[in-house]
């Protein structure tokens, strides 16, 4: 059983950035794709972007690619997500997942382990 802690959202200008930390416990992340979704209300749940475990291979949403990086700090058992840039439009509550399937799955679904999310409100 993976635990998921995410830390590190707020309220921040546009343009501004936000590093947004997802820390396990429980087990460690040794072998598990991490990914961030978000969702804002009345939407539906969207991925933004992963890591897989091998070769930190990641993947991101086209709304967020050049502003947003993902990252893994294995000795700390914890995934990142550094968000610049920032526009009204990535307001929401952002979620970190886990799953063994190595390709990073874009789909909500295909994660196991979820935490329960950080808010990130973004003012124009």
């Amino acid at each position: 059983q993976v635990q998921l802690v995410e830390s590190g959202g707020g309220l921040v200008q546009a343009g501004g950035s936000l590093r947004l930390s997802c820390a396990a416990s429980g087990r460690t992340f040794s072998g598990y794709t991490v990914a961030w979704f978000r969702q804002a209300p009345g939407k539906e749940r969207e991925f933004v972007a992963g890591i897989s475990w091998a070769y930190g291979r990641t993947r991101y949403a086209d709304s967020v690619k050049g502003r947003f990086t993902i990252s893994r700090d294995n000795a700390k058992n914890t995934v990142y997500l550094q968000m610049n840039s920032l526009k009204p439009e990535d307001t929401a509550l952002y979620y970190c997942a886990a799953t063994a399937d190595s390709m990073v799955p874009l789909t909500s679904g295909a994660y196991v382990y979820w935490g329960q999310g950080t808010q990130v409100t973004v003012s124009s």
